[in-house]
C-alpha cells in the first residue's frame, strides 16, 4: 500500500467506517481510494451489498478525480460488532443517526475499544462535540469533521472542536483532511448546524418563500442561482464579493452606501415560510416538473460531472499522487 500523503501518511492505514449509509459509503470511497483499507460498522444485513452498490455509483466521480478505482474495494471489509470494527484503526469516522443518545453510545465503545493514537471523528451535522463526548472519558480526543455531501466530492470539512478538544486532537484532524485532498475548514466555536449548512438553511428558507408566493418556479430559481450568486460565490465569497462591490474603498464603503439599504428594506421584508401542506403540495409538483425526467441517481451523476469540471477549472482537485499504488 503506498502513502496517503507525509507526513502523516504513516499514521493512517486503517480506518472504521461507523454506519454505511450515503456519507459513511463517500467517506470509505475516498479513504479506500487514498490507499486506506477500511472495515465498515453497520448493523444492516444487507450492508455488504448496499456499499458495493455504494461504491460502483461514485467510483466514476473518483477516477475523475484521477483517483485509482480498480480494485478499490480490495482494502474494504464490514464487522457487525463495533468494539472488533475499531480495535485496530487509526482513523474512526462516525457517521451515526443524529440521535444524541445513540452517538453517546457509540462513543463509550469506541473509546474504550479502540487504539490511543485513533483519531476519533464524527461526521454529525447537528450534534456538538462537547454534548457527545459527555460519556466519554477523555473528552479532548473526540472531534466534529462534519462534510459537506458527497464527502468523496466536495472538498469543505468543517472541523468543529468541543468545548474539552484537545489543540493536538484539532491539529491531528486538520492534517488528516488535508493529506486527503480536502479544504478543512476549522471553526472557532460551536454553533447548531455549523457554518455551511446554516448558509444553505438561510437561502433555501427564502428559496422556499419565493416559490410559493408565486415569484418564480422552483426551476426558475435555480437558473437564477446557478446563472448569477451561484457562479459567482464559487471564486468569491459574499464577503470578498461585497468588498469588491464597495470599489476602491472595499466593504467598508459597501456597507455605508448600500449595506445600510440592505438592513432597512430587504432584510424585514424576507420570507419566513412554513412547511405547510398546501406549500409541500406546491414544492412537491413543480419538483416532478422540473427535475421528474431523470433519476435521482442519474441528476446526481450529472451534477457531480459539472461539479469535477467546476473543481477542476478552479484548481480544487485534489493531488492524486498520493494513492494506492
Amino acid at each position: 500500500m503506498s502513502h496517503i500523503s507525509e507526513p502523516v501518511s504513516a499514521q493512517y492505514k486503517r480506518a472504521a467506517i461507523i454506519g454505511g449509509g450515503v456519507i459513511g459509503i463517500s467517506w470509505a470511497g475516498l479513504f479506500l481510494a487514498r490507499g486506506i483499507d477500511v472495515v465498515i460498522n453497520d448493523p444492516r444485513e444487507d450492508i455488504e451489498d448496499l456499499v458495493l452498490a455504494g461504491l460502483d455509483e461514485i467510483a466514476p466521480a473518483l477516477a475523475e478525480l484521477g483517483l485509482p478505482t480498480e480494485s478499490l474495494s480490495a482494502g474494504l471489509s464490514f464487522e457487525a460488532d463495533l468494539a472488533k470494527a475499531v480495535a485496530d484503526v487509526d482513523i474512526v469516522q462516525e457517521n451515526g443517526p443524529e440521535r444524541l443518545e445513540l452517538k453517546q453510545q457509540i462513543w463509550q465503545t469506541i473509546e474504550q475499544n479502540a487504539p490511543a493514537h485513533a483519531l476519533l471523528a464524527t461526521s454529525t451535522s447537528t450534534i456538538p462535540a462537547t454534548a457527545i463526548a459527555e460519556a466519554m472519558q477523555q473528552p479532548e480526543r473526540l472531534i466534529v469533521g462534519h462534510p459537506f455531501n458527497p464527502p468523496h466530492l466536495v472538498p469543505l470539512v468543517e472541523i468543529v472542536p468541543g468545548k474539552q478538544t484537545s489543540e493536538a486532537t484539532v491539529q491531528q484532524a486538520n492534517a488528516f483532511y488535508a493529506a486527503l485532498g480536502k479544504k478543512p475548514q476549522v471553526l472557532h466555536k460551536e454553533i447548531p448546524g455549523f457554518v455551511a449548512n446554516r448558509l444553505q438553511s438561510a437561502i433555501f428558507r427564502e428559496c422556499v418563500y419565493l416559490v410559493a408566493q408565486g415569484v418564480v418556479t422552483e426551476q426558475e430559481l435555480d437558473d437564477i442561482v446557478t446563472s448569477s450568486i451561484g457562479m459567482r460565490w464559487a471564486v468569491a465569497g459574499p464577503f470578498r464579493t461585497f468588498h469588491l462591490g464597495g470599489g476602491p474603498a472595499g466593504l467598508p464603503h459597501f456597507i455605508e452606501h448600500l449595506g445600510r439599504t440592505m438592513e432597512a428594506s430587504m432584510w424585514p421584508a424576507l420570507g419566513n415560510p412554513t412547511f405547510d401542506d398546501a406549500t409541500v403540495a406546491l414544492l412537491t409538483e413543480q419538483a416532478d416538473e422540473a427535475f421528474g425526467n431523470g433519476t435521482v441517481e442519474e441528476l446526481a451523476a450529472e451534477r457531480d460531472r459539472a461539479q469535477i469540471a467546476l473543481m477542476r477549472a478552479l484548481g480544487e482537485t485534489p493531488d492524486a499522487g498520493n494513492t494506492r499504488a
